[in-house]
């Protein structure tokens, strides 16, 4: 699941000079996509993930380096519901419990819903089944 250093960069040991920047997947990814999965994980470190959407680059100053590593990528997400299904009679924001500032970074947001349906998950199933 996503991490904010696994988002943005981490420091890890050299073996040579003692300290460096380990890229992250919005690093890695700039100047292309950064596919999220389990962005609902995160937690509350959402604000790196805002600034590299927000400034298209990522601050960091950790174990005495000071650093802003370019991050123009374009992300997609995808998160699951805190309760396991979505309350229609919530927001998105609710559902997810993601701040609406990051939210409002995304341009499109789909919400699938899988209706209960006992019958169509068999057959379902079975094909998937059959297939492997």
């Amino acid at each position: 699941h996503a991490s904010a250093a696994g988002l943005t960069a981490a420091v890890a040991r050299d073996g040579q000079s003692g300290m460096m920047f380990e890229a992250g997947a919005l690093v890695m990814a700039d100047g292309g996509t950064c596919c999220v999965d389990e962005l609902d994980k995160l937690g509350t470190s959402y604000g790196n993930l805002l600034e590299a959407m927000e400034q298209q680059s990522v601050s960091l100053a950790k174990a005495g380096l000071v650093s802003t590593l370019q991050a123009r990528t374009t992300v997609v997400a995808a998160a699951n519901p805190t309760k396991g299904h979505y309350d229609r009679t919530r927001t998105v924001a609710e559902n997810i419990k993601m701040p609406a500032p990051l939210l409002s970074r995304f341009d499109l947001i789909f919400v699938l819903l899988d209706r209960s349906d006992t019958r169509r998950d068999e057959v379902l199933t079975r094909h998937v089944m059959d297939m492997h």
